[in-house]
């Protein structure tokens, strides 16, 4: 028993203390801002980074840009969490717990996102595709925090359920408004975008998967 508890308390500890060097390592930019990062005065509001699964452990996470499974096909990311402004957290736990009543659950992609991937994204992306990704030179609500990008599971089996499109796929299907498809992948979209919107967030007008949180703009820049 005390084995156990020592245990337990140890792997408690190590997750603290990585989520200490995650947000320090990206509180860091504050201080020594790479060149082009965007300045808004508008964003007073202190940073108050959460992790989405100490909110609620239901939530399930697909963090691409952990791995190479993405549309660049590179590795951005050493762990694969997700965090978001509290604010932002908490509407995203009421949202997934919203869904449940029609069987299904939030899985997440992607929430904060440093600046540096955005200008990677952006440079690397042909001109022509540019609308699917946020210009570096303004900044993407990914940096500050008030963004995710989303979709569903079944409550069920625990599968990711089928959507018009796939995650970052650079077509017209990924539109919010794409009457392809088929009438069901239409219906769990819309179900998702409805659940959202329900919480204060506002979906992406070319990315079924992306919400805006309406406090965006408070925040700064990261």
């Amino acid at each position: 028993m005390i084995d156990s508890l020592i245990l337990r308390c140890h792997r408690l500890l190590c997750r603290l203390l990585l989520t200490v060097v995650f947000l320090v390592t990206f509180a860091s930019a504050q201080s020594g801002l790479p060149a082009g990062m965007p300045r808004d005065p508008q964003a007073t509001r202190p940073p108050d980074l959460v992790e989405l699964v100490t909110l609620d452990a239901t939530i399930h996470l697909d963090i691409r840009y952990a791995t190479t499974n993405n549309f660049m096909k590179q590795r951005f990311y050493s762990e694969a969490r997700a965090f978001l402004q509290r604010p932002a957290a908490e509407a995203l736990v009421r949202v997934h717990r919203s869904l449940a009543k029609s069987g299904y659950g939030l899985v997440v992609f992607d929430g904060f996102r440093p600046w540096s991937v955005t200008r990677a994204f952006w440079d690397a992306t042909p001109p022509a595709k540019r609308h699917f990704v946020a210009n570096p030179a303004k900044g993407s609500r990914h940096n500050r925090g008030c963004a995710v990008d989303l979709s569903l599971y079944d409550l069920r089996t625990g599968l990711q359920v089928e959507m018009p499109s796939d995650y970052d796929e650079m077509t017209e299907r990924a539109y919010p408004g794409y009457a392809g498809g088929t009438s069901e992948q239409r219906r769990r979209r819309d179900l998702l975008r409805a659940a959202m919107e329900a919480e204060g967030f506002t979906v992406n007008e070319f990315e079924w998967w992306h919400f805006d949180y309406r406090d965006w703009r408070f925040y700064p820049i990261r």
